[in-house]
């Protein structure tokens, strides 16, 4: 039970440094956010529970390719946001990464990358 309360305090922790930092600096908050701080989180916390090197290899295969259909909404949310506001873009851009990410797991399945 310890571990667990010890993994939450820490990953909530880095979400919050993250935005306390980005109301400072836009530039800093968006470097330290785009690190990959959660996937190496996830990988430290996984070989620490034991998992199998294959498991936590898997993981890190899968996350590169899940976040590439991420990318065009931080593209496109800047250009959409003062036209339909926060919430309305916010639903617009996951709308769209829902839609690209089928499309690009279609385009990897031709090269024997399964996705889903």
């Amino acid at each position: 039970m310890l571990w667990l309360v010890i993994k939450y305090a820490v990953t909530a922790g880095i979400v919050v440094l993250i935005s306390e930092v980005a109301k400072r600096s836009d530039r800093l908050g968006g470097l330290i956010a785009a690190l990959p701080l959660v996937t190496v989180m996830v990988l430290v916390w996984m070989k620490a529970e034991g998992l199998s090197q294959q498991k936590i290899a898997n993981h890190a295969w899968f996350t590169f390719w899940y976040v590439v259909p991420t990318l065009p909404m931080f593209l496109l949310f800047p250009m959409i946001y003062q036209r339909f506001g926060f919430w309305m873009t916010l639903a617009g851009c996951c709308l769209i990464t829902v839609i690209i990410f089928l499309l690009w797991a279609g385009v990897l399945r031709r090269f024997g990358i399964e996705l889903m």
